[in-house]
């Protein structure tokens, strides 16, 4: 593994009642959530985001951080697992001009919505089974994506991540530090399928072979 670094750390935070929605979602919702069509993205909060949109407030700080840490240039590769509508793609083509993206998405509602400027960008494919060559991608860069997965299903996904990766890999995945964090990440979870404590996943990514550079996603 190389290091645990927060790439994200100029995200907009949003103010979260952890708590209220931990007693609000249902397993229903839950289930309406894992399908990734329509509701997720634009329909009820209560199902997902309750309406996908661009806005530059949100990417557009994120990609100096990237650009800088991984030294990208216009001859740069990147890839996005789980890319959605392609915003942060669209960010990182605004600030690196001729950067080659590429972006991939389980959701086919996703892809046939994604921002105009990216769609010849993206398309719809599977984590687990990327269809991209070996080594193909001088960044992988996979957020809040692979959790959603079973953990031996999510354990192909990294190692896809890995092959096509020319080195540099950047994931997140829900965890937690300690029992009360674990309690509230239940709560909170929409989507996710495999939920680790930290060191969990530290070990798994040394048991899959996994050496990119990681962070969390702790409510």
């Amino acid at each position: 593994m190389k290091q645990e670094v927060d790439l994200l750390i100029n995200y907009p935070k949003a103010k979260r009642n952890v708590l209220e929605r931990g007693q609000t979602k249902t397993e229903e919702d839950r289930q309406i959530a894992r399908q990734f069509g329509k509701d997720f993205f634009d329909g009820d909060r209560r199902h997902g985001y309750g309406g996908y949109n661009y806005h530059p407030r949100f990417w557009g700080p994120v990609v100096p951080t990237f650009q800088k840490f991984y030294n990208l240039t216009s001859e740069s590769t990147i890839l996005d697992v789980g890319c959605g509508k392609g915003f942060m793609l669209y960010d990182f083509s605004l600030a690196i001009p001729g950067i080659n993206v590429k972006g991939i998405d389980v959701s086919k509602y996703a892809i046939e919505n994604a921002y105009e400027p990216m769609k010849p960008y993206v398309s719809v494919a599977d984590a687990r089974n990327l269809p991209f060559k070996d080594k193909s991608f001088d960044l992988v860069i996979s957020i809040n994506t692979i959790h959603n997965l079973e953990k031996e299903e999510l354990k192909k996904s990294l190692k896809e991540i890995q092959r096509v990766s020319k080195g540099n890999s950047f994931i997140t995945v829900d965890a937690y530090r300690n029992d009360q964090e674990k309690e509230l990440m239940f709560a909170w979870n929409l989507t996710a399928k495999t939920i680790l404590s930290v060191d969990e996943w530290k070990d798994l990514f040394q048991e899959v072979g996994y050496t990119g550079d990681y962070f969390w996603f702790i409510p």
